[in-house]
């Protein structure tokens, strides 16, 4: 095993703005499942108020399902790159991927059973042991077999969906759920939380939601790695045209699926079609402008904050969960169930603020994120503890 982590010069800043961003989307919209019953209740009826139906309009449309297809093609992309680099090296690539996998591994399943029941680290892991066994196919193979994998059984679904919604349009509420969750996560002991969480997760991981799920998550890891064969987000300028066009179509036609629910009726189908179509699409939109806005030097210097955020991605991930239980779970402030949702997207701004700040304090003194030490000291051993090499 003598592949090295990727060094702080090798490192492209657009991968870690778009991570830094995809961070912060991914915060407001897990607010909501942090300080509320999320997955029991019917959104578009829960928050009431103009205030907080504006809010949820704006984070529906502009942030749900949109920052998570993100980091997954990202994560996908990194993996990739792994790839290429252990290839032009002629180093073994499998035995340390896996390693890395593993630990990934372990951080989620100590994130969704001891902090929150959301953690996607576990699925990030599992899917990409799945796409290991694919790595070597051709980009364009890669590409293909994502759209199909994804877009066949959703299309199945979706369809399913329509016909049912015609029967009854009504979003599932669990009134026991919402009681039993708000009961335990507010004012429960540790036992307690831990149970609900427990109940949580499986709610959303039992066997039909995964399959579902790595129908969902596996193609974006797979278009992550073909496009780093292609090396798009390093070729930035020299494929402006194509980025310029992925900046403005996807978006239009993403944000209009999005905003189905709003226009048309907020019925399970169109928050299906919003959250399975409409929000990859608005994904692709906002990594090709970031990718566009790395290539300023002024905007590289005035986004830096929230590219050094980006570079310490798990710590990041990880540490938003901390903060966020802290103040809603009992054991902390017992919050849940008793802030609005503009208060709530206003702690969330304020946890993403203090992790723009801790980074940029951080990174004066190590070139790697705290969770990133651990992780690569698992991966690599000891012999790389102590260089400056960094690389998520």
């Amino acid at each position: 095993m003598n592949i090295e982590p990727v060094s702080l010069n090798e490192r492209v800043q657009a991968i870690d703005l778009m991570r830094g961003f995809a961070l912060f989307g991914i915060l407001i919209i897990n607010m909501l499942a942090f300080h509320s019953p999320l997955s029991y209740i019917d959104p578009y009826k829960w928050f009431d108020g103009k205030i907080n139906e504006g809010i949820y309009l704006f984070i529906d449309v502009f942030i749900q399902a949109s920052f998570y297809p993100l980091f997954a093609m990202l994560f996908g992309y990194g993996l990739g790159m792994q790839f290429l680099r252990a290839e032009a090296k002629n180093q073994p690539f499998m035995p340390l991927a896996l390693k890395r996998l593993l630990v990934l591994l372990l951080f989620g399943i100590i994130h969704a059973f001891l902090i929150w029941y959301g953690d996607i680290l576990i699925t990030y892991a599992i899917m990409g042991f799945l796409l290991l066994g694919m790595i070597r196919l051709p980009s364009s193979w890669l590409m293909a077999f994502a759209g199909i994998i994804y877009a066949v059984p959703h299309l199945l679904l979706l369809g399913i969906m329509f016909i049912a919604a015609a029967a009854d349009p009504n979003i599932y509420v669990g009134y026991m759920e919402i009681e039993n969750s708000i009961q335990s996560y507010q004012s429960g002991s540790f036992a307690e939380i831990f149970s609900q969480r427990l109940t949580d997760w499986t709610y959303s991981n039992n066997l039909v939601n995964y399959i579902i799920l790595i129908a969902t998550i596996l193609p974006f890891l797979m278009i992550g790695a073909a496009a780093a064969k292609w090396r798009l987000i390093e070729q930035t300028q020299e494929k402006r045209k194509l980025w310029l066009i992925l900046a403005i179509v996807p978006l239009l036609i993403g944000l209009l699926l999005k905003s189905g629910p709003f226009l048309i009726d907020p019925n399970y189908a169109f928050v299906y079609l919003q959250d399975i179509f409409g929000g990859p699409l608005v994904a692709v939109g906002y990594a090709a402008i970031i990718a566009l806005l790395a290539q300023k030097t002024s905007m590289q210097k005035l986004l830096s904050p929230i590219a050094k955020v980006g570079r310490m991605s798990l710590t990041t991930y990880i540490t938003q969960s901390v903060l966020a239980t802290l103040i809603f779970y009992s054991y902390g402030f017992g919050l849940y169930g008793q802030v609005d949702l503009l208060t709530g997207t206003l702690i969330a701004i304020g946890i993403f603020v203090i992790q723009l700040i801790f980074a940029e304090l951080w990174f004066e003194k190590f070139s790697r994120g705290p969770l990133e030490i651990v992780w690569r000291k698992w991966t690599y051993g000891n012999k790389f503890e102590k260089t400056n090499n960094s690389k998520l």
